[in-house]
């Protein structure tokens, strides 16, 4: 039931462009890639957005850890855990995984 200052016009008001928004919003990413499917710079930014995404991701550890429990320290051992899978596995899935498991161990259990 709606309240009384709401009508049910006003409730379509505003679901259809919501709905037709949300549509063409989704459909987006389909158009775009059909048209830069052969684009150097997708090629490109595909190649070397990975490791940027991580280097980021690693900075950012980084500079939220200086006050938090097991600082540094704990930020630092699962870093070079992580790499260390990694080198040894080749596996970014496992390697991430079993970074974070180990930082939140290291937090909460031993710092």
């Amino acid at each position: 039931m709606l309240p009384n200052c709401v009508t049910s016009t006003d409730v379509w008001a505003v679901l259809i462009p919501i709905g037709l928004i949300t549509v063409f919003l989704r459909w987006i990413p389909f158009v775009a890639t059909k048209k830069l499917r052969n684009s150097t710079l997708i090629d490109y930014l595909g190649s070397t957005m990975p490791l940027g995404v991580m280097l980021m991701l690693v900075v950012y550890t980084y500079l939220g850890q200086r006050r938090a429990p097991g600082g540094l320290l704990a930020a630092s051992i699962a870093l070079a855990f992580t790499v260390g899978v990694h080198w040894w596995k080749r596996s970014a899935g496992l390697s991430i995984l079993g970074g974070t498991l180990l930082y939140m161990l290291l937090v909460n259990l031993v710092f």
